[in-house]
């Protein structure tokens, strides 16, 4: 009895293989594509501007103390997600974000919105002892955070850096990066941070 054409793609090892690579293959195109060429991805939203020197340093901080590996900035246009952190994330919102923080992991809340939506005393006392502020809070202390003074001697270099890769820096932004950062607590810069965080789109209550 003779192998169907499909019996023999199944017992044939090799064909199976560069089959199976062609049908991946083509599926992350069709994936990527749209991300490579579509201009939504590319083109920033309205008012959208690089960074200031202090809240570049804090993203740094939030980066090295990993915060984003418990918090997603990412939030997806179902209803459950936007009635609790606010307008879904756009691609445009984040064009001068290197590397990502996208997520999916949530130990703690989405902070895609979190900007302004309390006061720079609560993040204070929130780092400094989370349980004072959300006694069910599962979340470490970083009292650190209120002794480490930045020099700012590399803020300038970084932002100097993010320029090469599309970030509209200035020269009077990089010239004055060093002066707008030195002698601040790293617990300042991460505050700067999260109080711009989805401001331009976020939804207000």
């Amino acid at each position: 009895m003779s192998l169907s054409k499909h019996s023999k793609i199944e017992t044939n090892v090799n064909l199976m293989i560069v089959l199976t690579i062609v049908a991946i293959s083509f599926g992350t195109l069709v994936e990527l594509a749209p991300l490579v060429f579509g201009q939504q991805v590319k083109e920033p939203i309205d008012g959208l501007k690089p960074l200031p020197a202090l809240a570049l340093e804090g993203r740094d901080i939030y980066i090295r103390e990993g915060c984003h590996v418990c918090h997603s900035q990412m939030i997806r246009p179902l209803r459950a997600e936007t009635e609790r952190y606010g307008h879904y994330t756009v691609a445009g919102e984040l064009v001068y974000n290197h590397p990502f923080l996208w997520g999916s992991k949530r130990t703690g809340p989405d902070l895609a919105r979190v900007g302004g939506r309390y006061s720079d005393d609560w993040h204070r006392a929130h780092m400094y002892n989370p349980r004072d502020v959300v006694p069910e809070s599962i979340m470490p202390s970083y009292p650190w955070l209120f002794d480490n003074t930045l020099s700012g001697e590399k803020t300038g270099r970084k932002m100097s850096a993010l320029r090469t890769v599309g970030v509209p820096y200035t020269d009077e932004d990089i010239a004055g990066a060093q002066e707008a950062v030195a002698g601040k607590k790293e617990i300042d810069a991460l505050i700067a941070y999260l109080q711009q965080l989805g401001t331009l789109l976020q939804i207000r209550r």
